[in-house]
């Protein structure tokens, strides 16, 4: 579990293919307190550490995570925000995210308006019933709030720590961004759904 709280910025050193998957090697300035096996969100995708050592950390990626997410579109030298899983004992600033990507969106529009964002998204096919004005949504594992909602896309409103602490800042239109629904309204629906079918049964 994660907060959207993204704690670092890493650079991607190399994403090598492998069969269906990929190995992703990051410069990492946490990957000194990773340990083997331990869950580290990339870019909001719960990934497990396969090597930690001195700066780089390194993990494999299998062909369901590259079909889903936008770790496969990465190159060398890309920013990618880095968050650990939250310890029970911590403090909890954003919202639940869970590290599991539902789909990625095109970015519409990335407008400085004095020093905040204005960024603009496409709302993916089937994916407008999860938001709400108001509500959160996970960009790039980073937890924002939505500010705005049209038929086709919903408004965010990036402050400057926000673009100083993420890779938001590098976005451009038609960039695609990792996107994680509020798991709040994927299991509202699922309660729904599963009282439409007891009420035909």
């Amino acid at each position: 579990m994660f907060t959207g709280l993204v704690e670092s910025v890493g650079r991607v050193q190399a994403l090598e293919t492998r069969g269906e998957g990929a190995r992703l090697t990051l410069e990492a300035p946490l990957a000194s307190e990773l340990r083997l096996g331990e869950s580290l969100a990339v870019n909001g995708c719960c990934l497990t550490v396969t090597s930690a050592v001195d700066n780089r950390v390194v993990f494999d990626l299998l062909h369901e995570t590259l079909a889903r997410t936008n770790l496969g579109r990465l190159a060398q030298g890309s920013l990618v925000n880095l968050e650990r899983a939250l310890r029970a004992d911590g403090r909890f600033g954003g919202h639940f995210v869970q590290g599991h990507i539902d789909t990625t969106s095109e970015v519409v529009m990335a407008e400085r308006r004095a020093e905040d964002l204005n960024l603009v998204i496409a709302i993916p096919p089937g994916g407008a019933r999860y938001f709400i004005e108001k509500g959160s949504v996970a960009i790039n594992g980073v937890s924002l709030t939505v500010a705005t909602l049209s038929e086709d896309s919903f408004t965010l409103w990036i402050i400057p720590h926000t673009l100083q602490e993420t890779n938001l800042g590098d976005l451009r239109p038609g960039d695609r961004v990792n996107l994680e629904y509020d798991m709040l309204a994927k299991y509202t629906e699922r309660q729904l759904y599963q009282s439409q079918e007891e009420m035909v049964l």
